[in-house]
């Protein structure tokens, strides 16, 4: 109960970071945005990190745990970034959080990792519906956002891949280590393609409600809410812990609403209860038990 608990706190996190964040990219360039969201996500953990006396990685685990910064970290805020600065915060907090799960149960089934029953195959096929009539819902015009949100799906792509591969490793290693090395190498990838975007700041005009907005990204869905997620995942597999995704969107939808007045069309709503409930057809029996590959 305490591992579900944990997860609804980071998905409540989570979804109030696609707003928060398209805030961040209206003022500075999506490559900066990202270096800084989880630049300074990496400076907290390491400083905590070294507070609590971890043990340092060998060589070889750092390597994979590196491997899984380009995955979680690098990968999917260069899609999320990207996404953000050509279509609304809205459009994410739909896409990203239903697809993963999504593709995490499709994926593990097609490994042989579990099997799937009648109800998730219904499941998995309205959920590609759902996100079919949910493209097709975006107004006339809309290229920039269809590319966004197909940049989202990419995104969503990229966290379930760092989901999977992430649990093998959560067998052996703690959830803080590994998420504050791979956060770290992510940053670092990040800060490369960053830096020549940064002639484009108008760092004079960055105000203290900007700063104080990247401390809370940094602070609470990245730092926090990282590795809280990489610790559920270690306790109950990959396809429980994105299973519980299926929260982000009402809250997502909220934040983007109240912070930015963004909102998503009437086809787009439906293909999003589409989306959402293909994803719990195909992720609910997830709930409460654990990944073979996990146990």
């Amino acid at each position: 109960m305490r591992t579900y608990s944990m997860l609804v706190l980071v998905m409540v996190f989570w979804a109030s970071a696609f707003a928060s964040s398209k805030i961040a990219v209206h003022e500075i360039p999506h490559e900066v945005a990202a270096f800084f969201r989880f630049g300074l996500g990496a400076v907290i953990l390491l400083l905590v990190h070294a507070a609590r006396g971890r043990a340092r990685l060998t060589p070889r685990d750092l390597g994979t745990v590196a491997g899984l910064g380009m995955l979680g970290m690098f990968g999917y805020n260069t899609f999320f970034f990207l996404a953000l600065s050509l279509a609304p915060s809205a459009d994410g907090s739909v896409i990203v959080p239903v697809s993963a799960p999504v593709i995490t149960v499709a994926v593990t089934a097609l490994l042989g990792r579990r099997r799937l029953s009648t109800r998730k195959l219904a499941g998995l096929g309205a959920a590609v519906a759902g996100a079919t009539v949910f493209f097709v819902g975006i107004p006339a015009g809309g290229h920039d956002r269809l590319t966004g949100d197909l940049l989202f799906l990419g995104a969503a792509a990229c966290w379930a891949a760092y989901t999977m591969c992430g649990a093998p490793v959560l067998r052996r290693l703690p959830a803080f280590t590994v998420t504050t090395y791979a956060t770290t190498a992510g940053a670092l990838a990040l800060g490369v393609m960053a830096i020549p975007a940064f002639d484009d700041v108008v760092w004079s005009g960055l105000g203290t409600g900007f700063w104080l907005n990247q401390l809370y990204l940094a602070a609470l869905p990245t730092a926090l809410a990282y590795v809280m997620y990489y610790h559920a995942v270690g306790q109950v597999g990959p396809a429980t812990a994105s299973s519980m995704m299926f929260l982000v969107p009402v809250l997502g939808l909220t934040s983007s609403w109240l912070l930015l007045d963004e909102s998503i069309t009437p086809t787009q709503g439906l293909g999003a209860v589409l989306m959402l409930t293909g994803a719990w057809l195909a992720t609910m029996s997830e709930i409460g038990t654990r990944d073979r590959s996990n146990a």
